[in-house]
Formats: structure tokens, sequence, C-alpha cells
């Protein structure tokens, strides 16, 4: 099914600066969190709002909220990607959904060793504007709050690494995010600008159990096959996301207009003082600080 998220349909929803960021561009003027957000819409502060988000997420495991962020503040965004973007980290990879090494007590065919393809082009943390609504939203003790009291968590932080906290992904035409699982229990992503065709979010819920180690292989066949249904999420530029990826496989499907898909993906870790590995930051971005 194919699940639109605008402003008057919902889906599965009733609807300080950083130590890390040197980049050139910057505003001039802080906007304040209600030019950022649209609070009337989504009241992010009161408590009977916030537990109809969390069962609703719980219950669907996606959780969408078309024009969270206002049209002002996402142009914002989009124009700071773009003054940016002769510093994008580009790379084309394969891997399996797993993410993980090849394991050679499976056949290359097998689900657990087939690959796909991952293309994408990254901006760092590093490179956000001081005053970017992104960064303010990302910052904003309010949101954080919110996110809390959504995802069950104690309290959340940012990555201590200068790179992780914020990223902005580019898809140009062709481009494509790769079936996988995440290893993180949660992802929040926030659509900076839509795509003309294709590039639309795409999941299975539930195909595997990571606890107990059921990998749900024949699913998966089914999948990278194109043999299963799937869930199809549309979201248009202001539309923040939240979704469960370490059982529920997903993708994002090729871009097949010539409007670059803008996402930003906004990281936090449930304790203090965490690094992304030296590894990791070398496969996404390139460098390490």
């Amino acid at each position: 099914s194919i699940l639109k998220a605008t402003k008057n349909s919902f889906i599965c929803s009733l609807r300080p600066c950083t130590k890390h960021a040197i980049a050139v561009e910057s505003r001039e003027i802080r906007m304040d969190l209600n030019e950022i957000i649209d609070l009337k819409t989504f009241p992010i502060d009161d408590a009977e709002f916030r537990a109809a988000c969390k069962k609703q997420f719980e219950d669907a495991g996606v959780f969408v909220m078309p024009g969270f962020v206002r049209k002002n503040a996402i142009d914002t965004v989009r124009d700071e990607g773009i003054a940016n973007k002769d510093k994008v980290f580009k790379s084309t990879k394969q891997h399996n959904v797993y993410l993980t090494p090849k394991d050679d007590r499976f056949a290359d065919d097998h689900a657990r060793n087939r690959l796909v393809t991952s293309s994408k082009g990254c901006i760092t943390d590093d490179l956000m504007p001081q005053l970017s609504p992104l960064r303010q939203l990302y910052d904003a003790p309010v949101f954080r709050s919110f996110l809390c009291d959504v995802l069950g968590e104690k309290e959340i932080h940012e990555y201590a690494d200068p790179l992780s906290s914020i990223n902005l992904h580019f898809a140009e035409k062709g481009e494509e995010l790769g079936w996988h699982f995440d290893n993180s229990s949660f992802a929040i992503t926030l659509m900076v600008q839509a795509p003309e065709k294709g590039g639309t979010f795409e999941y299975v819920n539930d195909v595997r159990d990571a606890h107990s180690r059921e990998m749900g292989f024949t699913q998966v066949d089914e999948i990278l096959d194109g043999k299963a249904p799937v869930e199809v999420v549309e979201a248009e530029a202001g539309t923040l996301v939240f979704f469960r990826g370490r059982n529920s496989i997903h993708r994002v499907s090729p871009n097949e207009g010539d409007l670059t898909r803008i996402l930003a993906v906004l990281a936090y870790n449930s304790e203090p003082d965490v690094e992304l590995s030296e590894a990791a930051r070398m496969t996404f971005y390139g460098r390490l600080n």
C-alpha cells in the first residue's frame, strides 16, 4: 500500500548551537521554534498529544508527521544544503541486507549474502551552519523531550564525534538506498526536498527478530525478488518520520527524476559520549573528523 504524507491526511499520526559546526554559510538571525515547527498542528509539549503519538508509533512501527517543519524553515535548510553541495561525500557500495560481512557458510545467492546497491551523497554535522533551523530543531529541549516520550527513551544525546549527529543525504537521479535492516533501534528523518518521481521510502514490518537471531531468510528472498507486498511512504518537504528499522527491512527506491532528493537524518544515542565507530565514519563520510 502507498502512504501519502499530506498535512490533511496524517499517516499513523494525529497529525543551543553545537560546538561542531564550522560551515561558512550561515543565517544571521536565529529562528524561534514556532517559526520552525508548526506547533499549532503538532503541540509537542502537550502530554496527551505525546501519548497518542507514542501509541501510534508503537502500533505501526512508523510514524509520519507531514508539515511538521514550516515551509520557510525547510526552504532555508534546503538552501543551506545546496550551498554546501560541493562538500558532499559521494559513495556507491554493495552490501547485504544485514549490513554484515559475507558469511561463507551460505551460498552467494542465499538471502544472507545477496548483494544490493546503495549510492548517495552526504553532508556531515560539522558542515551544518551554526544557526541552521535544522540544528535548532535538533538541539531544542522540548523536541528532545518529545522524542524521548514517543520513543520510550529516558534520555537522548548527540553523538560525541563531530560528523554523525546531523546528516543531509543527497540522492541524484538513479541513486538509491538498497534494502537493509538498521543496527539502531530507531531512526528520525526529515524530508528536505522530495524528488519529482521515485525516491520513495519502502518497508516491510517484522521480517526478522534480531534478538532471537531469526533472520527471516525466506521473506528476505521474496522481497529482493519483488514477490512480496511492501508499504510505501511518499513524503513531501517538511515531513518528519519516525521508524523502527532493526527488524523491519526498508529501502529508498531509485530517484527517477531530475530533482535531487534531500533528506535530513537526526541521529541520537540513549547514552552520552558515544562516537560512531571509525570504520563506519570512513565508510559513510570518507573521513574521521
